[in-house]
């Protein structure tokens, strides 16, 4: 019987995935219409009375997204304020969605890496991945990538999508 050689394995092929730099902790996301009106009008005393009595602590260390579920018109000084209520307890606080809180995450994360380790070599951005990955993250990743590695593909090493390969020097 012949022996079963991982030819992906002894490869020079290299995998960037982004679940390996998945950040660790509770995200979630606060809908400030909560706090207006029938869920459409600020009245900014009430409002601010709302965020004086609302628990802060226990966002402790959270990963937090504000947004407004509704189509309520209102001004930029209530999502701020809401997030300076936040900031003594938050890890991090944005404007928007859990994706686009992920996506911010992900962009401070891929720009502190070192892809010169990826030099010269063919790389694919795996694409599978369990944890809720932004399109986003992924762009990045290959723009990040893209000045060092010979090749990028994007998927699995079995069924790989070709993305971009260097021009010959």
């Amino acid at each position: 019987m012949e022996e079963i050689v991982n030819k992906v394995a002894n490869s020079a092929l290299e995998v960037f995935d982004l679940e390996d730099y998945y950040p660790k902790g509770i995200r979630v996301q606060i809908d400030i219409s909560q706090w207006f009106l029938e869920g459409f009008l600020l009245k900014e005393k009430d409002f601010r009375a709302h965020l004086q009595e609302h628990d802060w602590s226990q966002y402790q260390d959270q990963y937090v997204a504000i947004n407004c579920s509704t189509d309520a018109i209102f001004p930029a000084w209530a999502s701020i304020l809401v997030a300076v209520q936040l900031a003594p307890f938050a890890k991090k606080i944005v404007n928007g969605t859990i994706e686009d809180l992920d996506s911010a995450l992900y962009e401070e994360i891929l720009s502190k890496i070192d892809y010169s380790v990826y030099d010269n070599k063919p790389v694919i951005v795996k694409g599978c991945s369990k944890k809720p990955v932004p399109m986003r993250a992924y762009i990045l990743a290959a723009n990040y990538l893209q000045p060092f590695a010979r090749s990028i593909m994007y998927g699995e090493a079995c069924s790989a999508v070709p993305l971009y390969k260097s021009p010959r020097k």
